[in-house]
């Protein structure tokens, strides 16, 4: 039986977003190796993976508008390429410094990927059948994570640090070839002029304010650096909105936001993806700093979250367009919210299988936020307008998941001060047990803030991907 195109599409993008999201933890584990190879300090090896978080914020704001432009089958075949070169390089890297720029190479390529990749999907798929896409988008969104710390466990463990680059190669020269055998190119009849001062704002205020958030994990917000840099990204980007609301081609039209479910979409995501991603920083360093775990035994730890929305993500495909938003959205959330409460209750004894107990329960409730955000996000969303939408979609992400990461990072250096503890397994085993508890609250408030926000979703805003029939007088199908 023939493959239809759509389904063609949609698992050839696999292939490069799980490179993109596989690469955001993978490196992770293999700080302290890179420290000790490349004769580095722990702080030169942290922009390892600034620079490629730096160089995705450059490159996002743009690949909407390139994929309109010159083809969204070009951009992603550039894009793979970029990528796989960057890490070929990466791999041969002789000091810390030559990785940097290398890893900023890969993030460049990294940067169009997901945004070019989901375009793509939605183009392909009508409508009604948003919410398959949005469950096959969601399995590299949360098992190549998800996978990294396994991957990278047993490459350290097994092998030398340049694989950890090196296993990018060859899936990404596949995805090479099936994009140039089997994908039609998408363009739009009139995707504008590249907007010059919009980019510049945007790439820059992103890159600004994301290393502004890089530092304060370290430095802490209250640091004159971190307030500086963070002020100066904040004001890039008010300007950005400024030009672009004046711009009759903008490089993002921000009025995307003037759509009541695209708004709410991301702002919920905003949120969430701040409680997950800061949980998924907390837990393998309490597993591997203070319980003693090898990074493979970490990352098996955690990976049954990955497991939990590949069982899951399927079934809510199907139900979505019965169900809708609202509910899912809310359901999921309040399950993620309630699987903080084992986390907040563990200590140096916990049985691990109750840690994956937790993070499986984790993974299905991320799924069922998800899945429904993707697809509702863009309900309302024009075809000619899904390649920049799926560009903000992306930034957003990318922007609280590293603001995430840093909140939570400030918080358990101030938590573990206050306890009088510090990372080791040699210290004061019940402060730091404290310190990373009250982080795990924190975590769990994200996502309850999400929960609220899901509960002012309107199903009838999403009508277009659902089946259900939608009650004119409440709004709710």
């Amino acid at each position: 039986m023939r493959l239809e195109h759509k389904y063609i599409v949609a698992l050839i993008s696999v292939f490069g977003m799980f490179m993109n999201l596989l690469d955001l933890t993978i490196v992770n584990v293999a700080v302290p190796v890179l420290a000790f190879e490349l004769d580095a300090t722990a702080r030169e090896v942290q922009w390892v993976v600034t620079a490629y978080l730096l160089a995705v914020a450059v490159a996002i704001p743009v690949s909407g508008w390139a994929g309109d432009r010159f083809g969204t089958k070009l951009i992603f075949v550039l894009a793979l390429a970029f990528f796989t070169v960057g890490s070929a390089l990466c791999a041969f890297a002789w000091n810390i410094e030559s990785l940097i720029v290398f890893r900023a190479l890969q993030g460049l390529g990294g940067g169009f990927l997901m945004p070019v990749s989901q375009t793509m999907v939605f183009r392909a798929f009508p409508q009604q059948e948003r919410s398959k896409a949005a469950g096959i988008l969601v399995v590299p969104t949360t098992f190549a994570p998800a996978s990294g710390p396994v991957i990278g466990g047993v490459i350290l463990d097994f092998l030398s640090w340049p694989w950890i680059f090196l296993v990018n190669i060859p899936v990404g020269v596949i995805g090479i070839v099936l994009a140039l055998a089997f994908l039609r190119e998408q363009r739009e009849d009139a995707p504008g002029r590249i907007d010059i001062p919009g980019l510049m704002l945007a790439s820059g205020g992103l890159a600004v304010f994301l290393y502004a958030l890089a530092e304060a994990g370290e430095r802490g917000f209250g640091h004159p650096m971190v307030l500086g840099f963070g002020a100066a990204g904040l004001v890039l980007l008010a300007i950005f909105v400024l030009v672009e609301l004046r711009t009759e081609e903008p490089l993002i039209d921000v009025r995307l936001f003037l759509n009541r479910m695209f708004a709410l979409a991301n702002l919920t995501q905003s949120v969430a993806f701040m409680g997950f991603a800061s949980t998924l920083f907390l837990l393998p360093l309490f597993l591997q700093l203070e319980r003693g775990l090898s990074p493979l035994q970490s990352g098996l730890a955690t990976f049954p979250q990955a497991i939990g929305v590949m069982v899951m993500a399927p079934l809510i495909a199907r139900i979505y367009p019965i169900v809708g938003p609202r509910r899912l959205v809310a359901i999921g959330l309040v399950v993620a919210s309630v699987s903080t409460i084992p986390l907040v209750l563990m200590d140096l004894e916990s049985n691990l299988w109750w840690v994956r107990g937790t993070m499986f329960v984790r993974g299905i409730g991320f799924s069922m936020m998800l899945v429904p955000l993707q697809t509702a996000a863009f309900a309302g969303i024009s075809m000619a307008d899904t390649g920049r939408a799926t560009a903000v979609f992306n930034a957003t992400r990318q922007v609280a998941q590293s603001f995430g990461v840093a909140i939570i990072a400030t918080v358990l250096t101030s938590r573990l001060a206050h306890y009088g503890a510090e990372l080791g397994p040699l210290d004061d085993a019940a402060a730091s047990v404290s310190a990373f508890a009250d982080g795990y609250i924190v975590t769990g408030v994200f996502i309850a803030l999400g929960v609220l926000l899901a509960l002012i979703i309107r199903d009838r805003e999403a009508a277009a991907t659902l089946r259900a029939r939608i009650s004119p007088r409440t709004g709710e199908a």
